[in-house]
């Protein structure tokens, strides 16, 4: 198999253990002694050098492997974590994701990581964070190296030093530290090596013995060593050598050999698994036409799965569970859903000519390919929806540094994770809402001196909520900040002539704050690198309505704002309610449908001039579909007694009234095309069973 058909593979994964290594890095950085989330992160990190050196993207599996280091002084508590270490490791996870981005583009995953690597060797030596981060009880005796080099130890060498602990030799890691100030490096190490063969055998070497020779290393080396003297005659004979700082010996025993064993077997499993899973995607996808018909559990998983973030590593039996689960092209779903779509509208037709034939064997035919085609749509609906968790998952992490630069506490809490949305606008909305969730900390939510003084706790919070209302998804981020400042904002708006000042004082406060939304419109006082109201709003703006949807703004001023997008689902198969008004039928999304009645006309009251009535102890608004779609036969204020449909958006409910209700139906979704855009009221349209065709209603829109 060729490289290139791993490298999807290792980009998805790549990309899940990044994500999984955000979160927990978050959860640790709240629970800092919580050992167990530790332990995660470690093979997160682990499992990723193994994929990154597998690759060849060096640069990727030398930080990782530095990583490794840090992370397993933590779960050995021989380090605690403090915030040196935590903005370390984070910088390192940013360094990472540009890597992995660079892979993606069709890079090398190459960067400067000297830094990095630096920092956390620095980090593992106790010469950052405070000597007072390494735990004296637990340190091991000797001052013992602290490099993670056993992971570079392959099975052969292992066994031999087993072996050699087994005959009574003596095994040794020993790390040596040339001074700052030496010339010949490569000479003094050459030197010690020397020393080394005299009284005994070097198994491995870090870096390499040719790196070494080459002058290819920093400060320090070290070496798995099996020897027949003692630890203190071998420290005096290295230490003999000029220009040596310091030698760090550690004796290995069985135990620890033993560790190392199963650390190599976990790497190896964890490479192996990889290649497996290659060869499974690769062979899953030369089947495609059989695995069309697999059960729903897996087919929908083909572009959905996604590992849970805080989940343990994989047990070596769980390798198997890697084929359960393949990549489809998004075209090829797109292909399977326009050609169910028409299956849809021809098993719609079929039920309609055998009721009109009326026999028994074509309508139990009929019938039963109903039931599997129900199936089949189940599963069809399934494969392109993907919860907007995998796109809210990466906020936590940008709100921590945001609030970090800011010198702000905000909590960004998040709800509705699991609504799922058409894997093309999951792909297109994260770039606005970084940047209406950025706004919000920058703008929204104030300093914490501003807050205490306005009687306010003094962490704020950031709300980020997704739910379906309809045949649409919304998306709010809600702050408890300041608010908008509406007088500033008009001002702003006429000095920069986007209103007059006439048309000015005819707007209501929402349609004020959409001005926000003017290209290069700004209230900041000063221009921000993380945000500022209106900077770049009419970029998020475009983008939203470039994808079907719509951005609206609510706001106390003093209490915060609310930022609402609404969305299409964008499916080509919904659940719907169709009615009757006059000769004209429409359809509407059976998911926003809260209950349907028979209603009086003495029932509908007017209030304040709107028509309202009584529902459930409640009163809500009246809407007259045919008013509003001017329908051409029907008036429902000449009728007595009407149907009713009492629709739901969010926490709001509205009743519509109509003439009659003709059938529950599943039906497919329609786009009216490039000329008959933006018709209130209507979201598209569907060819019903007769080759009629009715427009579908947007719920949505007939609720204020």
């Amino acid at each position: 198999m060729e490289m290139n058909q791993y490298l999807s593979i290792f980009i998805d994964e790549a990309n899940d253990h990044l994500q999984s290594l955000n979160e927990n890095m978050l959860r640790l950085e709240q629970e800092p002694e919580d050992i167990s989330i530790v332990q995660v992160i470690f093979r997160s990190a682990h499992t990723l050098k193994g994929m990154s050196a597998t690759m060849g993207f060096e640069d990727l599996a030398s930080l990782t492997h530095e990583m490794e280091n840090v992370l397993d002084l933590v779960r050995n508590n021989q380090l605690k974590m403090n915030e040196v270490i935590f903005d370390a490791l984070f910088k390192c996870l940013d360094s990472l994701e540009g890597m992995v981005q660079d892979v993606v583009g069709g890079g090398d995953g190459k960067a400067d990581v000297s830094d990095l690597v630096e920092q956390l060797k620095a980090i593992v030596r106790g010469d950052v964070g405070g000597s007072s981060g390494k735990s004296s009880a637990s340190s091991p005796p000797n001052d013992a190296p602290l490099v993670a080099t056993e992971m570079l130890l392959d099975q052969y060498q292992l066994s031999i030093l087993e072996q050699s602990v087994d005959n009574g030799l003596r095994v040794f890691h020993i790390e040596v530290i040339v001074r700052e100030d030496c010339v010949l490096k490569a000479v003094r190490a050459y030197m010690v090596f020397e020393v080394l063969e005299r009284n005994g055998e070097v198994i491995k070497s870090h870096p390499s013995v040719q790196d070494i020779e080459q002058d290819k290393f920093e400060r320090s080396f070290s070496v798995y060593y099996i020897s027949h003297i003692d630890e203190d005659q071998l420290k005096k004979s290295i230490s003999g050598v000029s220009e040596i700082e310091e030698v760090k010996i550690m004796a290995v025993d069985r135990s620890s050999l033993a560790e190392l064993d199963q650390s190599k077997q976990r790497e190896n499993e964890a490479t192996v698994q990889a290649i497996q899973s290659a060869r499974e995607i690769a062979a899953a996808a030369a089947a495609a036409p059989q695995a069309a018909a697999q059960p729903a559990s897996q087919a929908a998983s083909a572009e959905t799965a996604k590992k849970a973030p805080a989940a343990p590593a994989k047990a070596a039996g769980a390798a198997a569970a890697g084929g359960r689960t393949i990549r489809v092209d998004i075209e090829r779903l797109d292909k399977l859903m326009n050609l169910f779509s028409e299956l849809l509208i021809d098993r719609v037709r079929l039920e309609q000519l055998a009721s009109e034939v009326r026999r028994n064997d074509l309508t139990e035919t009929v019938e039963h390919m109903a039931r599997v085609s129900s199936d089949l749509q189940n599963i069809v609906l399934k494969l392109r929806m993907v919860p907007v968790e995998s796109v809210f998952n990466r906020f936590p992490r940008m709100v921590r540094d945001l609030a970090k630069s800011l010198d702000k506490k905000v909590d960004l809490v998040i709800t509705g994770a699991e609504t799922e949305l058409d894997r093309t606008v999951i792909d297109e909305i994260g770039d606005p809402l970084v940047h209406l969730i950025r706004n919000s900390v920058d703008h929204g939510v104030e300093s914490i001196a501003d807050r205490a003084a306005a009687g306010k706790p003094e962490t704020g919070t950031v709300q980020l909520r997704a739910f379906h209302s309809g045949n649409h998804v919304f998306i709010e981020i809600e702050d408890d900040g300041k608010g908008i400042n509406r007088d500033k904002v008009l001002d702003t708006a006429v000095k920069r002539g986007v209103v007059t000042p006439e048309a000015g004082k005819k707007l209501t406060d929402e349609e004020v704050y959409m001005l926000l939304f003017a290209p290069g419109f700004s209230t900041a006082d000063k221009i921000s690198d993380i945000s500022g109201r209106g900077v770049g709003l009419d970029v998020v703006k475009s983008k939203i309505e470039s994808l079907g949807g719509q951005v609206t703004v609510t706001s106390a001023f003093g209490h915060g704002s609310t930022f609402s997008i609404q969305l299409p689902l964008t499916l080509s198969i919904i659940s719907a309610m169709l009615v009757k008004l006059g000769s004209e039928k429409y359809a509407f999304p059976l998911s926003s449908i809260v209950e349907t009645a028979a209603i009086r006309r003495e029932q509908i009251r007017e209030l304040h001039g709107n028509r309202v009535i009584e529902f459930r102890k409640s009163i809500i608004p009246v809407v007259s579909l045919a008013e509003l779609l001017e329908c051409p036969d029907y008036r429902d204020d000449e009728e007595a007694e009407t149907e009713m449909l009492v629709v739901r958006k969010g926490d709001k409910l509205a009743a519509v009234l109509v003439e009659d209700f003709i059938s529950q139906s599943e039906i497919v979704l329609k786009t009216l095309g490039k000329y008959l855009t933006n018709i209130p009221f209507v979201s598209g349209a569907t060819i019903l069973g007769d080759g009629q065709v009715a427009l579908i209603v947007d719920p949505n829109s007939l609720i204020k």
